[in-house]
C-alpha cells in the first residue's frame, strides 16, 4: 500500500466511529443499550476477522470502517449503561474505573500488538482481537442482566443523522488533509453542513441531538467544550515525543515506547481516585486542577532540546498523566450527571465525538506546524533544528489551548 492508501487504515476507523457514535447512542436510548452494545461487539469482531483475511488494501480499509461502526455502538452505550446502573453518588468512582480500564488497554495494546506483529505477522493482531471480541460477547450475554431504554418508542431523526455524518466527514477528513486546499475546502464544507444540522435540530420535534442541552445546560455545554479542548491539546503529545525520542535522541521504537508508557500508566492508576474525588468535590474543581497540571506539563515541553535529561521528560509525562487523570473521569461524571436518563446514550456519544474530533484537531495542528516550519521533507539530520522548533511551537499552541480549557472547565458552574 502506498502512503496515501495506508493513511486510510486509521482514518477509516476514526471517520466511521465519529459519524455513527451519536446516532447509535440515540438508537440505544430507544431500542435498548445492552442490545446495541452486544451488536457493537459482534460488528467489531467481524471487522477484525475480515481485516485478518484481507487480500487487498481496500478490503482492509473496509474492514476498519466496519470496526469503527462496531466501536461507535460500544462508545455510545458502555458509559451510558454504567451511568444507568449506579446511583449519582457512586458515578465518579465507577467512571474512574472505566477510564482506568481504557488506559490499561492503551498501555498494553501497543506493546502486545508489537510483539504479535514481530513474531506472528500483522494479521495476528486482528485474529487476536476477533477472538477477544468473541469472549467479550459471551461475557456480556451471560453476565450483563437487564436492559435500559428510557426513550423507548421515540422516533429516530434519520435526516438529522445524515446531516451529522456528512458534517463530521468533511470536518474530520478535512483536518487530516490540512494544509492542502482540499483539506481547507472539506473543512469549510463540513462546517457549513454542521450549521445546517444545528438549524434542522432546532426545528424538528424528534431531534437526534437536543440542542437545548448546549443552550440551557451550562454544565453539559462547557464540559463537552473542555473535553474537546483537552483532547485537541494532548493527543499529539505522544506522537511528537515519539518522533523526538527516535530521531533526536536515537532511541529504538521499543525504548521510546517504554518511556512514553509513563503517561498512560499514571493515568490508569490515578483515574479511579480522581473519580472518587469528583463524587465528594465539585467535578469542575477537580477537572480544572487537572487541566492546570496539563498546562504546566505542556509549558515544560515548549523548552525541549536535544540535551533535555530523560528523567525530566519522564517526570513531565507523569505530570501530564496525573493532569489527564484528574480531568477525564470528573469531566465525564459532570457530563453524565447533568442530563436525564433518556439522554444517556446521546450524552455518551457526544463525549466520544468530542474525543475523536479533538484527536484529529491535535494531529492536524501538529501536521500544520510541520508543514509551515519544516515543509514537506523527510526528518533528516539536516532539518533537526527546524524539527525541534516545530515541536516547540506545537507544544506552545497546545499549552495556550489548555489555558482556555481551564476557563471553559471553570465556567461550567456547580453540578451539585
Amino acid at each position: 500500500m502506498d502512503a496515501i492508501l495506508l493513511s486510510w487504515v486509521p482514518t477509516a476507523y476514526l471517520l466511521s466511529a465519529a459519524i455513527l457514535v451519536v446516532p447509535f447512542g440515540r438508537i440505544a436510548d430507544i431500542v435498548g443499550r445492552k442490545l446495541v452494545f452486544s451488536w457493537g461487539i459482534s460488528v467489531l469482531s467481524a471487522g477484525c476477522l475480515l481485516a485478518a483475511v484481507a487480500a487487498h488494501g481496500w478490503v482492509l480499509i473496509a474492514a476498519r470502517a466496519l470496526q469503527g461502526g462496531g466501536g461507535a455502538m460500544i462508545f455510545g452505550t458502555g458509559m451510558a449503561i454504567l451511568t444507568s446502573v449506579y446511583p449519582r453518588e457512586q458515578r465518579g468512582r465507577v467512571l474512574g474505573i472505566n477510564v482506568a480500564a481504557v488506559y490499561v488497554g492503551l498501555s498494553v495494546g501497543p506493546f502486545v500488538g508489537g510483539l504479535l506483529t514481530e513474531h506472528l505477522g500483522w494479521r495476528s493482531v486482528f485474529w487476536t482481537s476477533g477472538a477477544l471480541g468473541g469472549a467479550m460477547l459471551l461475557l456480556v450475554l451471560s453476565k450483563l442482566k437487564g436492559e435500559w431504554a428510557e426513550a423507548r418508542g421515540a422516533r429516530l431523526d434519520v435526516f438529522g443523522g445524515m446531516l451529522y455524518g456528512t458534517a463530521l466527514t468533511g470536518i474530520i477528513y478535512g483536518l487530516s488533509r490540512l494544509p492542502d486546499a482540499t483539506g481547507v475546502g472539506l473543512l469549510l464544507a463540513g462546517l457549513l453542513v454542521l450549521v445546517a444540522f444545528v438549524r434542522w435540530e432546532l426545528r424538528t420535534a424528534s431531534s437526534l441531538l437536543d440542542m437545548a442541552l448546549f443552550v440551557s445546560n451550562r454544565v453539559f455545554a462547557f464540559s463537552n467544550l473542555a473535553a474537546l479542548i483537552n483532547y485537541s491539546a494532548t493527543f499529539a503529545v505522544g506522537f511528537l515525543l515519539s518522533l523526538y525520542l527516535q530521531y533526536i535522541r536515537a532511541f529504538s521504537p521499543q525504548e521510546a515506547g517504554l518511556i512514553l508508557m509513563a503517561q498512560p500508566v499514571v493515568m490508569a492508576v490515578a483515574s479511579p481516585f480522581a473519580g472518587v474525588l469528583s463524587d465528594r468535590i465539585e467535578p469542575r474543581i477537580v477537572a480544572s486542577t487537572g487541566m492546570g497540571l496539563i498546562v504546566v506539563g505542556l509549558a515544560v515541553l515548549v523548552f525541549l532540546t536535544a540535551e533535555t535529561p530523560i528523567p525530566v521528560l519522564v517526570a513531565t509525562l507523569v505530570l501530564l498523566g496525573m493532569g489527564f487523570a484528574l480531568f477525564s473521569s470528573p469531566n465525564t461524571n459532570a457530563v453524565m450527571s447533568s442530563i436525564e436518563p433518556h439522554q444517556y446514550g446521546v450524552a455518551a456519544g457526544t463525549v466520544a465525538t468530542m474525543r475523536m474530533t479533538g484527536q484529529m484537531l491535535s494531529i492536524g495542528t501538529a501536521m500544520l506546524v510541520f508543514a509551515l516550519v519544516m515543509g514537506p521533507v523527510p526528518i533528516t539530520p539536516a532539518v533537526y533544528d527546524s524539527f525541534l522548533r516545530s515541536v516547540s511551537i506545537a507544544f506552545g499552541i497546545f499549552a495556550l489551548l489548555c489555558v482556555g480549557g481551564v476557563f471553559a472547565s471553570l465556567a461550567r458552574g456547580r453540578l451539585r
